[in-house]
């Protein structure tokens, strides 16, 4: 496996922004109020030629009693418990605090291996900066500036060193396996990372009560039944008008860029609350991405069998344009129906990239218009000659002939029909580009040699 590397710390003393500099990435939100970092955030860094995996943990308080503060301090501890070194991070600026030797103490009875980083010191004596936090007893500290990058090669190369002799895994590119990317999304506690929890068989992510309690987009790698997904757990999305905070404003850009590079979204819906209009809009986003869906129903183990109807009747209504994808009557809390909706994430994910062999291809189209000829267009019917794959994720089939300019979009949506049903395209959209040819007799007589 490769080395696990945890940053640990108070809140806002740069832990984001040292787990952005070591994946060279901006997958963790960082902003000046604390608190913004909850869950453990993965990512992938590299130095030299050696990878290792980098863990982001939220502001540490480990003698946080209740709440929120608590749940964080309980995966920071699982994130060091899990780790093969720990890195302290400190600020500089505001020097030595009561707090950081709390966690150091507890760094130290957890038996970890652990570095100190002084952060922030851009710009000061750096052994000025360093010498009065000699007192925790965790050794050297570091003097570093995740902002700048001052210093973070050196103590990255001190602690891969140290750690040097671990195997390093085949990448999954080489071994051919597959990963399906599955988004997590929907509206504020509507149980996505409840759903991620249970699907994991761990408390690998916080849940409460409380709306707005996952802010970044968090990708958790698992196996379910033999096959290894990653599932990227997002913040809810609620209506535009009513997200004003800045570190929200962020973590809707991180769920959008979640079902950007997603191969699969599932779209969780509160079964107790019903579809409403920011769940119509949520599911807008993932067809105009151009994402294979599955929407989960949740909470379902709290509805009666009349309520259970009118619900199924409301979404059949209000999401119409979901039609290709598949609805799971799930609960995330005591994990019924998760088999089902894994099954069905694995038959999207399967449509998104699925190959259409140009022969077959051209001959649905033909036994379509065989079947239902196109209308005509004043004295000249539309003609379809052939048809081949143009693109997957979503699969894109390309239509050519003549007159095809003129197709209404009844007859689009019949042709799409047939597509779908011939190649069995549930849960991915599906996108039919229509390209005219050239009509041969136009060029008139003395074209022809």
């Amino acid at each position: 496996m490769l080395p696990t590397i945890v940053i640990v710390g108070r809140p806002n003393v740069g832990k984001s922004t040292l787990f952005n500099r070591l994946t060279r990435s901006r997958s963790a939100i960082v902003a000046d109020t604390p608190g913004v970092t909850r869950d453990r955030h993965y990512g992938r860094g590299r130095v030299g030629a050696r990878p290792f995996l980098v863990v982001d943990t939220g502001g540490f308080e480990p003698a946080a009693g209740s709440g929120l503060p608590l749940q964080m301090a309980r995966q920071t501890l699982g994130a060091i418990a899990e780790s093969d070194a720990v890195i302290l991070l400190t600020d500089g600026r505001e020097g030595l605090t009561p707090q950081d030797a709390v966690i150091a103490q507890r760094l130290r009875e957890s038996g970890q291996r652990v570095w100190l980083a002084v952060n922030k010191s851009e710009g000061l004596d750096r052994r000025v900066a360093a010498a009065e936090f000699y007192e925790l007893g965790l050794g050297v500290p570091w003097p570093v500036s995740a902002a700048h990058g001052d210093g973070i090669v050196s103590l990255v190369e001190d602690i891969v060193n140290a750690l040097a002799g671990a195997p390093e895994p085949a990448d999954e590119a080489e071994s051919g396996q597959e990963r399906p990317r599955i988004a997590v999304v929907g509206r504020p506690n509507a149980g996505k990372s409840t759903l991620i929890n249970t699907l994991v068989g761990a408390e690998r992510l916080i849940t409460s009560e409380v709306a707005g309690t996952t802010r970044d987009s968090i990708e958790v790698e698992f196996a379910y039944r033999g096959r290894a997904y990653t599932l990227v757990d997002t913040a809810g999305l609620r209506r535009r008008a009513r997200v004003s905070d800045v570190v929200e404003k962020y973590s809707v850009i991180r769920a959008m860029q979640a079902i950007e590079q997603a191969n699969v979204a599932i779209l969780v819906i509160d079964a107790l609350e019903g579809a409403s209009d920011q769940d119509g809009n949520i599911a807008g986003y993932v067809i105009e991405a151009g994402r294979a869906a599955v929407v989960a129903v949740n909470k379902c183990d709290r509805l009666g069998s009349g309520e259970r109807s009118a619900l199924e009747a409301q979404l059949e209504r209000r999401l119409s344009y979901l039609d290709f994808a598949r609805f799971r009557f799930i609960s995330a809390r005591t994990g019924r129906g998760l088999d089902a909706l894994m099954r069905a994430v694995d038959e999207a994910y399967r449509a998104a990239f699925l190959k259409m062999p140009t022969p077959k291809l051209t001959r649905v189209v033909r036994e379509a218009i065989a079947a239902y000829p196109p209308p005509r267009k004043g004295l000249n019917r539309p003609k379809l000659r052939y048809a081949h794959q143009g693109g997957s994720n979503p699969p894109i089939v390309v239509a050519h002939g003549t007159g095809v300019a003129n197709l209404p979009q009844s007859y689009r949506r019949y042709l799409e029909g047939r597509v779908r049903a011939a190649f069995q395209l549930h849960g991915t959209p599906l996108k039919i580009e229509y390209r005219q040819g050239d009509n041969p007799y136009a060029r008139g007589s003395g074209a022809s040699r």
